[in-house]
């Protein structure tokens, strides 16, 4: 009856003594059937036993009591009751010493786990300094008796029972010990709402520390660029092949050394940027906006501007060097030139200033005008060659020869002179022809000698400045060429080798016929100044420059066939290269789009990839190294290929972001789904209908597509946006489509497109479905939640104290909630209070970043 009472809370009348034991089974039975009520499951436990004292029953029930009303409801991160309590038992008493709760039992004799949990909460009513291990007693009974003073907790233990046995009741602990957790319960809901603002907490300083590193890498990066685009538009030509050749070695260098690790860095940040933008998602938290001028398009730009003024300076390089090649080939061809016509022209002014023919006989007037014709001939013949050396110096100053002053004076010298020659010989003429009629006789063999000699002579001399004139070529063709025009001339020699016979058989009559007829004649042809021994010096000269000019049409074929095989050996390696790189770009698409096994699968696959395409490098240095010899031979193009090594940088440089870039989402992936908990059956779900619908396989799905990709997987957008209902059933279906109009409700798919494409780019990309799909899925962290917490912590106040902080959270959190909260300025704010509502409202606003 007693315990009827103690459960229903009224005073039941006494019985009769005849009717005692019927009324008491009654009185128990109402009682059980109370307790059965709230749910309590009671086993083998009557009314009967219960009265007629059986203790065994009584106290099963008693505990079953316990259980239900004081130990159940204890629940830690979803444990059992028992685990829970353990567990909270253990945290509590975690950072004391000499504590170690692993039980009910023995963990509990020398007291000082139950000293620890009141001082854990209540540090002011126990020294806890003071205490120690060795004198259990005076544990147990300060906890007992502070207990019982200070918190209303009943002393249900004995230290002498617990001390004097060797494994203390378990029940009873687990009874008492509950005491405390009931008691304290208001420190654990602050306990809790203190993790909770921990977490929030530790997410932004996390996220914030993930901006202040893609500023600073996006800031250094961009410097780099400004600070190299400078020097690759710096177009300053230098006056010598060296050099310029020193240039293209610094730019090989700059390729080789410095802008690799540059690569990687923008890689690096692409890959930052999007994990943070990840990250920021999945906390709830709005989007990274870098500063300005700092975005990835900011870098891709100003990469591409790099990009741009690198090949133009590469381009301008080679440029350069064809054009001091040209100019060094030019120059040496103009100073061979205007040597072989100033040494024609020495004393050609003097000899036409004689007045000889003043004091001349008939035949001597006769033979000056003869010779001043021959004269006249050659001087026609070299009017080619001053044209020549004109043109060529013309073209240096075109192509801008760094010592265009003195190759001006020295032509405008040689026009000069040409023109008083012309003057001269037009006035000699002039001269000569007004004492002709004077002159009657003339020996014609002398002049048929001159009209012969000059011009062979003056082939002669040709022959020698093309046997030993320089020449530039290319390509085996050009050089074959040279050398059929070579062996053309050489077949010329012997119809000229009868010339010069027939010149000297001239010569030889002339002296036949002065011997014979006694002429007086002073040694020498008055018509020519060429004599016969020096065209045959000049035939011996001709002679010995064939076989040099042959040794170095010789030399520059094996050139050639050189420069060939070095073509032959980039095209070979290159036209391997290229399309591997291109099939490696394409199986990452295939890897990106389809889907085979687990995202770790994918991912697993994709660093095998990363591997070969590594341990592919050698191959791609390999064929820089034969680049590198082809510019040093000035090999300017290759039939044999159509990759150039710009091709294949750019393609290496694209294969590495890619395989990067690829990685990286799906790594985002995988943290999509484990933040937010979906499994490995949705992402793949999501992955085959997003793949469905991408039938370009452009990674990319247009605004039909993707609302198609969402109709598909059952997302009713027509009548709930926040409406998640998995897989719809086909009457679902068709009622979905009807209700939309098939275009699924324009208004809410408006709202749907800026968030999965807040940039307008008319695609959605499959992570930003994923996101779209994961956040309308899974459940996350509110700013309500969060000033929930803060709420508990403050205690049901509008505002929180510094030293409530302090008290409850971290000290490193604590110090950044303090730094950045508002001071509170309500009706009922205190001296130091802070406004803990508008800050956790600004944890999810917009970034001071």
């Amino acid at each position: 009856m007693l315990l009827l009472e103690v459960i229903s809370g009224e005073r039941l009348p006494k019985p009769e003594r005849g009717k005692m034991r019927v009324h008491k089974i009654s009185n128990v039975n109402k009682a059980l059937d109370f307790i059965a009520s709230k749910g309590v499951k009671l086993v083998s436990i009557g009314a009967e036993e219960i009265v007629d004292g059986n203790a065994k029953m009584t106290l099963g029930m008693i505990w079953t009591i316990i259980l239900r009303f004081a130990i159940q409801d204890i629940s830690v991160e979803e444990t059992s009751a028992k685990e829970g309590l353990l567990l909270w038992c253990q945290r509590k008493t975690a950072p004391y010493k000499n504590v170690n709760i692993q039980n009910f039992h023995i963990s509990w004799k020398d007291g000082l786990g139950f000293c620890a949990l009141i001082h854990r909460h209540r540090p002011e009513l126990i020294d806890y300094g003071k205490l120690r291990k060795d004198d259990p007693y005076t544990n147990l009974n300060t906890a007992f008796d502070v207990a019982e003073r200070f918190l209303d907790i009943p002393k249900m233990l004995d230290a002498e029972d617990i001390v004097g046995t060797a494994r203390p009741d378990e029940k009873a602990i687990m009874t008492y010990v509950s005491s405390f957790y009931h008691a304290f319960s208001g420190a654990q809901k602050a306990e809790t709402a203190a993790n909770r603002i921990c977490k929030v907490l530790a997410v932004n300083q996390e996220n914030e520390q993930l901006m202040e590193d893609y500023e600073k890498l996006a800031s250094d990066l961009l410097e780099w660029i400004k600070r190299t685009i400078p020097w690759l538009e710096n177009r300053a030509p230098e006056n010598t092949m060296q050099a310029m050749q020193q240039k293209l070695e610094d730019f090989r260098d700059y390729r080789r050394l410095h802008k690799p690790p540059k690569v990687q860095e923008k890689c690096q940040l692409e890959i930052n940027f999007n994990t943070l933008q990840t990250k920021l998602r999945l906390s709830n938290r709005p989007a990274f906006m870098p500063s300005e001028g700092k975005m990835v398009s900011d870098i891709n730009n100003a990469w591409g501007g790099l990009e741009h003024a690198e090949k133009g300076y590469e381009e301008w390089l080679l440029n350069e060097i064809r054009r001091l090649e040209r100019l060094d080939h030019l120059a040496e061809k103009f100073r061979q030139k205007a040597s072989i016509h100033e040494a024609w022209t020495d004393g050609k002014e003097n000899m036409l200033q004689k007045k000889d023919y003043e004091t001349a006989s008939l035949s001597e007037i006769k033979a000056l005008l003869k010779k001043h014709e021959a004269f006249e001939s050659d001087l026609a013949a070299h009017q080619d060659r001053v044209e020549q050396i004109a043109a060529i110096a013309q073209e240096l100053n075109e192509l801008d020869y760094y010592d265009s002053p003195s190759v001006n004076a020295r032509c405008q010298r040689i026009c000069d002179q040409w023109d008083n020659l012309g003057a001269l010989t037009q006035k000699r003429r002039e001269a000569l022809e007004r004492t002709e009629k004077l002159l009657e006789t003339i020996d014609q063999l002398y002049l048929e000698y001159a009209k012969r000699a000059a011009p062979f002579n003056n082939w002669m001399e040709g022959a020698m400045e093309d046997l030993q004139d320089t020449f530039i070529v290319h390509t085996i063709e050009e050089i074959q060429g040279l050398s059929t025009a070579h062996e053309q001339f050489k077949a010329t020699l012997p119809e000229a080798d009868k010339e010069r016979q027939a010149i000297l058989g001239i010569h030889n009559e002339v002296t036949k016929i002065a011997q014979t007829y006694h002429v007086n004649m002073s040694g020498t042809n008055p018509y020519s100044t060429i004599s016969p021994q020096e065209i045959n010096n000049k035939w011996d000269h001709v002679r010995q420059l064939v076989p040099r000019r042959d040794q170095a049409l010789t030399e520059e074929h094996a050139r050639q066939q050189q420069n060939e095989r070095l073509r032959k050996q980039f095209a070979a390696q290159a036209n391997v290269i290229g399309p591997w790189i291109q099939t490696k770009m394409q199986e990452i698409g295939r890897i990106s789009i389809e889907m085979h096994g687990t995202l770790e699968d994918q991912l697993s696959h994709l660093r095998q990839y990363e591997k070969s395409i590594v341990n592919y490098k050698p191959k791609i240095d390999q064929l820089e190294g034969d680049h590198q010899q082809i510019q040093e031979a000035l090999i300017f193009d290759n039939k044999h290929t159509n990759y150039t090594m710009e091709h294949i940088r750019v393609g290496w440089e694209q294969l590495l972001t890619t395989i990067a870039r690829t990685m990286n989402e799906i790594e985002n992936q995988v943290l999509t789904r484990d933040a937010k908990g979906i499994s490995q059956e949705q992402m793949n779900e999501f992955r085959n209908s997003f793949n469905h619908f991408d039938r370009e396989h452009s990674g990319t799905l247009g605004p039909e597509e993707f609302k198609a990709c969402l109709i598909s997987l059952g997302y009713d957008i027509g009548n709930d946006p926040q409406k998640k209902t998995g897989m719809l059933d086909s009457d679902d279906f068709r009622a979905c489509l009807i209700s939309m109009g098939y275009n699924m409700g324009e208004a809410e798919f408006v709202r749907i497109m800026t968030i999965v494409d807040p940039n307008r780019l008319g695609v959605v990309t499959f992570q930003a479905f994923i996101d779209f799909m994961s956040r309308e899925t899974a459940d996350t962290d509110t700013a309500d939640q969060v000033m929930a917490s803060f709420k508990v912590l403050a205690g049901d106040k509008n505002y929180i104290t510094a030293d409530e902080l302090r008290r409850e959270l971290p000290p490193d959190q604590a110090e950044y909630c303090i730094a950045r909260m508002a001071p509170y300025i309500g009706h009922d704010a205190v001296p130091g209070a802070l406004d803990y509502m508008s800050f956790s409202t600004a944890l999810y606003g917009e970034s001071d970043l």
